[in-house]
């Protein structure tokens, strides 16, 4: 039996009747196409932004490495988050958005899979990465970098259905 978060709020399926870490058992749930979307924002300076939109900075191509980081990232989730399960992912898909307004990168993952639990820790795993991947390549250019907003924007099948941010 799951320990629950309060009287009345849901349980808590990671944490065992005795309080211990447990990997949930999803051998009996129904295997469902199950997607997830979520994004991320990397601000940084004008000036930066336009180094990394020209092509010229030191460590070479910014957004496909960070690209190419997400998806691998998305396909290890399971390696990097205790009690994640590892899943045979059909679809990751990272889109990097220049952004002269923030100045930035808009970030966003779409992951897919069909199975017995959710994709929504691949989805966010891969907008981490590719906005860290991002910060890496330009860190020697502006230390300011930030990395805000990473979220779940939206999930789809499952039992519990369809959630939209």
């Amino acid at each position: 039996m799951a320990r629950r978060s309060s009287k009345t709020g849901p349980a808590l399926t990671h944490i065992g009747a005795s309080g211990e870490a447990r990997m949930v058992d999803v051998s009996q749930k129904p295997a469902t196409e199950r997607v997830a979307v979520a994004e991320g924002r990397v601000v940084m300076t004008r000036a930066t932004l336009d180094l990394i939109l020209s092509g010229n900075a030191k460590k070479g191509d910014v957004l496909g490495t960070a690209r190419i980081a997400g998806i691998m990232a998305a396909k290890r989730t399971s390696e990097l988050i205790p009690l994640c399960h590892p899943l045979a992912l059909s679809k990751v898909t990272l889109d990097i958005e220049p952004d002269a307004k923030l100045p930035g990168c808009r970030v966003k993952a779409t992951v897919k899979v069909t199975g017995p639990t959710g994709v929504e820790m691949e989805a966010l795993t891969a907008v981490s990465v590719a906005c860290l991947t991002i910060y890496d390549m330009i860190k020697a250019v502006e230390r300011g970098v930030r990395i805000e907003g990473i979220h779940l924007v939206e999930k789809k099948g499952g039992k519990s259905g369809h959630y939209r941010a």
